[in-house]
Parts: C-alpha cells; sequence; structure tokens
C-alpha cells in the first residue's frame, strides 16, 4: 500500500487562510483538516473530503495530493 501527503497546509498558506478557514468553507471537520495538514503520510484518505478541499483551493485532487511511495 502507497503512502500520500496532503498539501493542505500550502495551498492554505497561498490563499491566506487559517487551517480553521479551511475547515469553514469546506464543512470538513477542523480536526480533521488539521490532521491532514500535519500527517507525514497516510495510506487513506476520504474522497469526499479531497474533492472538497480541492474545490475551495480551486485546484485538481492531483494537485492536492502529493505521492510519497507506491
Amino acid at each position: 500500500m502507497g503512502l500520500i501527503r496532503l498539501r493542505v497546509r500550502e495551498f492554505a498558506q497561498e490563499k491566506g487562510w487559517t487551517l480553521k478557514e479551511v475547515s469553514n468553507r469546506t464543512g470538513i471537520p477542523y480536526t480533521t483538516i488539521a490532521t491532514y495538514a500535519k500527517s507525514p503520510g497516510m495510506a487513506t484518505v476520504d474522497y469526499t473530503a479531497l474533492h472538497k478541499m480541492a474545490r475551495a483551493f480551486e485546484v485538481s485532487i492531483e494537485d492536492l495530493v502529493e505521492i510519497l511511495e507506491e
């Protein structure tokens, strides 16, 4: 199983948003956003959350996800 990292923190900084603002704009609980932003690598992630974050940041899901290990 591979590992991915979500580029939540980078895109939030580009927009000038806090992680709390990302949570408010996406409807995703802050604890989930914070976990995604702080995790060095994850094996699974909620696709619906990925979609909501990509829409909020106005990027593709592929841009939001960094593949660390396949």
